[in-house]
Order: structure tokens, then sequence, then C-alpha cells
């Protein structure tokens, strides 16, 4: 062996002291081309380039986590090195993140969800036993009583029981299990079921209603899957309301060039706020029938409502009672989820989607579209079972859960009115009533030389003026243009779910920045 190894290091055959180069079979020697060495060749083009993918996915924008986005995690990389700043911190106003803003979880929701994933815990007094009991309901219903096996496509059996009798309580209407789907997160059902009802080309290409401002993941979703955007415009100057007759407009003008087939309402709105009345709800359903529209109705935001004139009513409820003529008739999808709320808990991408009145051969090719997916995070699943079956009266953790949840709203309800208050003392920046939701859109009057500085960036007007505040405050708002805004108008999108005094500290720094905005380009 050592004999070998030194030939080997002189580069020879341990049978044969030549180099290896001639240590060939017999074979292998007559065809020595096998061993020359090849020219390099140059590097071959890449498939994939901006101009071979697909162009509908570069067509998606999702303002939220755009490039203001980017721009707010270069400054913090820069604060880290040490670089001067005006500020010291940077303070991401700009998308609904609770708990990254400091809001405590729900502590019998952390319980539950801490029992599930690790059951050993079951045996600790530590744990209340009305905790124990939902861990161990959920725990049951799992493969191999854990919560890493897959669940079945349209979600575990128990706790889509437990979303239709949380339905059923709040509508008053019975609710069925067989309709309710577990998702991950709203966003995947609002994106599951787009995908079935998009179909066509040209001028019969389905057309989708959506409010403007809206959610750009309605308008990124629309852009991916090729369907024809229809944009109907909520009213500022009445408190952001939904009005029909512009809905007979947007559709009437649509028709020339797609075929309207969904309507999509977000209640309380995102980005502005607005709770609707029953009566907005069952002029829209009346509308619904008479087009011949499938509702999608994202009422992720039910439990944020503020304004005591205001109170939530689920697109569900209202059909039901309006008479079988619609509620038997009317197709309707509605989300929910765990991410908003009082329980803030984005991270598990919990969610559901309820779907009434689908035609039963649709039904399945949905649970088929569902199954290519395997299955939700069970995980969310459970922490979406605990939002719908949180502790009742009687049992052991039900009065610190409901002080907890009374904490987080009625916080909230504080920052929505401070928010309001503070922004309409601000010369130039007008902002309607904070209803429900979890944002401000306030409305900003920029100067013409503010306009065209930005157009010489080659920016939208409030981009440039979001830029400006992101740099000169560290406040990182997303501007108005990546949710839609009528043509000369401006806003911007800010939570107000950091804390009462940094939200104060983020107010001040607006004001201070738009005051100076406006003396800059006067």
């Amino acid at each position: 062996m050592q004999r070998a190894a030194a030939l080997v290091r002189r580069g020879c055959c341990p049978r044969t002291p030549r180099p290896w180069g001639r240590c060939l079979s017999s074979a292998a020697a007559e065809a020595p081309a096998v061993l020359q060495v090849r020219p390099e060749r140059s590097r071959r083009e890449r498939i994939l380039t901006l101009e071979s993918m697909n162009p509908r996915v570069k067509a998606v924008e999702y303002a939220v986590r755009g490039p203001i986005v980017l721009k707010a995690g270069e400054i913090e990389l820069e604060l880290q090195k040490g670089i001067k700043k005006p500020f010291t911190e940077v303070i991401r106003a700009n998308i609904g993140d609770a708990q990254a803003m400091g809001q405590q979880p729900i502590t019998f929701l952390r319980q539950v969800m801490a029992l599930c994933t690790y059951p050993n815990l079951l045996d600790s007094p530590s744990f209340p036993e009305d905790a124990k009991k939902r861990a161990r309901r959920i725990l049951q219903a799992c493969g191999g009583n854990s919560l890493g096996s897959y669940s079945a496509s349209q979600g575990v059996n128990c706790i889509r029981e437990d979303v239709a009798a949380y339905i059923t309580r709040r509508d008053g209407v019975p609710a069925d299990p067989d309709n309710i789907y577990l998702t991950t997160g709203a966003s995947d059902g609002i994106t599951t079921i787009l995908k079935i009802l998009v179909s066509g080309g040209g001028k019969s290409r389905t057309g989708v209603m959506i409010p403007i401002p809206q959610y750009p993941l309605y308008s990124a979703v629309l852009s991916e899957l090729g369907a024809v955007q229809v944009n109907y415009y909520l009213d500022e100057d009445n408190c952001w309301a939904l009005n029909v007759q512009e809905l007979r407009r947007a559709v009437r003008e649509a028709k020339e060039h797609c075929d309207p087939k969904v309507l999509c309402i977000i209640n309380p709105g995102n980005p502005t706020g607005q709770v609707q009345s029953r009566k907005c709800i069952e002029d829209v359903i009346r509308f619904a029938w008479e087009e011949k529209l499938f509702l999608l109705a994202d009422e992720v935001y039910q439990d944020n409502v503020y304004s005591a004139d205001c109170r939530f009513h689920s697109f569900k409820k209202v059909l039901s009672e309006m008479g079988p003529e619609f509620s038997s008739n009317v197709e309707l999808a509605s989300f929910h989820s765990t991410s908003k709320g009082y329980m803030g808990e984005c991270g598990y991408r919990g969610g559901y989607m309820e779907v009434i009145n689908l035609h039963p051969e649709i039904k399945g090719q949905l649970v088929k579209l569902l199954s290519v997916r395997l299955c939700p995070p069970v995980s969310g699943q459970a922490a979406m079972d605990i939002m719908v079956n949180p502790p009742v009266p009687g049992e052991e953790s039900f009065e610190q859960f409901l002080r907890e949840k009374e904490s987080v709203l009625s916080n909230l309800a504080e920052k929505a009115k401070l928010t309001e208050d503070l922004f309409n003392q601000v010369p130039g920046i007008r902002c309607n009533p904070l209803q429900g939701a979890m944002y401000a859109f306030p409305r900003i009057v920029l100067p013409s030389r503010a306009v065209e500085a930005a157009q010489a960036h080659n920016m939208a007007p409030d981009m440039f003026y979001c830029m400006k505040l992101l740099e000169e405050t560290g406040v990182c708002v997303v501007p108005g243009s990546g949710f839609g805004q009528r043509e000369g108008t401006y806003h911007f999108r800010m939570t107000i779910l950091p804390p009462v005094e940094k939200l104060k500290t983020v107010l001040q720094r607006v004001k201070d920045f738009h005051i100076q905005f406006l003396g800059e380009f006067a």
C-alpha cells in the first residue's frame, strides 16, 4: 500500500510504473480522443431572462413590499454600519404586521399552539385545562396525532367544523363544514377561487371588478392570471363609500372589452378603513344578482371596527336574510384570516374560505385544485381553530382572553382616532375617519413643482414624496399609486399598529416633513 501511494504521488499506475496517461486498457487505447483536452466552450446563454420569462409574472406589482421597502432595508443596513442619519431607526409603517409592531400575542392561542407543537407539555401543570382540551382535540384529528402530518386538502375536519360553528354563531344562519376550505392565509383562498373563475380570451376574457383604492393582492393576481382588471372607485368625499351607480358605470364600460364575471368587496376596507352599511351590502348583492356576478367578500378585518355608529355585517348573513331568490342563487366566497383582527398572527398563515351556492361539479374542481398544494400548513389551521373557538364564559382562560382581546381592540380604536385627528391638523393633508381595519389612507396636496421634480426622477409624485419621507425621517409608508387612486389625487397608506408613543412620533415626523416639503416645493 505504501508503494502504491508513492507511485500515485509520482503520477504512475500502481501495477506498472508508467504515467497515468499511458496506463490504458486496449479498448481505451483505441479511443485516445477521449483523453484529449477539449477547448473551453463559450458560456451558453441563459434560458430564463427578462425577455423570455412569463410576461404575466413580470407585470405583477405588489406595492406593500415594493421599492420603498427595499430602500428601507438599505437604510437600515447603513444605520447598522454607523452611517449617520437624521434618525436612529426606520419605522416600518408600510404593512399590517401587528406583532412586528409590538402587539403581544394572545396568551391562550400561544398556549394551545405550544401544546400542539410539543404534546409532552400536556402533562405540565403550567397550562390551563381548557387549552389542553383544545390541543387534544386538534391532535386527535391529525394523522399520527401530530401537527407534522399532512391534513386533507380541504383542511382538518374538526377545524372546519369549528369554523362552521363560528360562522353560525356570528350570523345566526347555519354554515356547512363541507363549504369551508382552510387556506394559507386569506390570500391563498382569494388566489385559488380566482384561478377557477378566470377564463376566455379577447373580449370574452374574464373581467374582475375591484375597488380603487384596492389591496394590491388583487391587481397582482389578476396580472398573473391574465384577467381584466375592472376598476370601480370608492367615494372619497363620502368616507370612501361604495356607490352602486359607480358599479353600474364600471360594468357597463367593461362589457365593451371583456366579460365581467366577478365582483370583489373589501369590508372593512383596506387601505381605506371604511365599514359598509347593511343597506350598501344589500344593494351590492342585488347588483351582483342582476349582473350575474360571482361575489368575493374579503372580510379579514371584521373584528376591527372602531366607530361607534358602524357595525360589521357579513355578506353571508345579509344574503341569507334577503330571501331565497337571492340566498339560493348568488354565488359567494368569503374570506377570513388569523393575521388581522385582535390575534395578529400573520406568520402562522391561517385562513379560511366559505363558498356557497357553488355548482356541485365546480366543487370537485376546487378540491382538485386545492389538492395540488397538498394542504395548508397544519399549524396555521390550528391557529385558525383557536381564533374561531376561543375560551367561553365559565372556562378557566376566559377572563384573561377577554381582557387581552378588549385591550388590543380598544388600543387600536384609540390609535385610529389619534391618527385621524392629527393628520387633519396638518395643512395639505386630509384624512377620512378610520372606521375600521388598521390603516390610514390620507390625501396629500403636492405642489406642481414637486410633481415636476418627481417626473424628472421618473417617479410617480406620491412615490417621490414617500421616498423623501423615508430618507429624511426614517418613516416607511406606501404611496397611494400602489393601491390605485383617482387621477390627479395623491395619497399614502400607513398602518396604525405601532405602540401609541411610537405612533405619535411617526405622526409628528410626517407632520413636520409635510410642512417642510410644501415649503421646499412651493
